[in-house]
C-alpha cells in the first residue's frame, strides 16, 4: 500500500503582483534555460510565498519544465518532436518556410504557459527540473515572455 504524505497547509494573503517582460534571443532550434532568470526576478522583487507564471507570446516557441542535469535529454526531446512533426510531412501552411507549420504543431504539444509555486522566495522545482524556452524554428528569433508573480513579500 502506498502512503501519501502532505505538509500542513500554509495560508498566506496575496498582497502583491509583479510582472515583467523577458526578451530572449534564441540561437535557432533548441532549448534556452530560463530557471536562473526567473529565480533572479523573484529575488529582485522580494517574493515570498505565491506563484510565478510564464507566458510565451508566440505560436512557434514553447515553455516546458524538464530535466536539467543531462543535456542528452534535451537532444532526445528535440529528436522526438522532429518525429512528431517533421518538416517533410506535406503541410499545407508553408508561407513562412518549411519549419513553420511543424513549429506550430510542436508548440501545441508542449504549451505556451507555466505556473510554478514559489515558497519562501524560491521556485518549488524538483531537484532535476529546469524551466526552458524551446525554439521550434530553425533560425534565431527574438522571443517575448511575460513573467508574473502573485503572492506575498518575503
Amino acid at each position: 500500500m502506498k502512503r501519501i504524505r502532505r505538509s500542513d497547509p500554509r495560508e498566506t494573503l496575496v498582497t502583491r503582483r509583479a510582472t515583467a517582460t523577458l526578451e530572449v534571443e534564441t540561437p535557432g532550434a533548441g532549448f534556452t534555460e530560463l530557471t536562473g532568470t526567473i529565480a533572479d526576478f523573484l529575488k529582485e522583487i522580494g517574493a515570498g510565498d505565491g506563484e510565478v507564471t510564464l507566458f510565451c507570446r508566440h505560436t512557434s516557441a514553447s515553455l516546458i519544465i524538464q530535466e536539467n542535469a543531462d543535456p542528452d535529454v534535451r537532444t532526445d526531446l528535440l529528436t522526438a518532436l522532429d518525429h512528431v512533426a517533421p518538416e517533410d510531412f506535406g503541410w499545407v501552411h508553408d508561407v513562412e518556410g518549411p519549419d513553420d507549420m511543424p513549429a506550430h504543431v510542436r508548440t501545441m504539444f508542449t504549451g505556451v504557459s507555466l505556473a510554478i509555486p514559489v515558497i519562501a522566495g524560491r521556485l518549488a522545482l524538483g531537484t532535476w527540473q529546469g524551466i526552458y524556452l524551446i525554439e521550434h524554428r530553425a533560425r534565431p528569433h527574438s522571443r517575448q515572455m511575460v513573467v508574473a508573480f502573485t503572492g506575498n513579500g518575503g
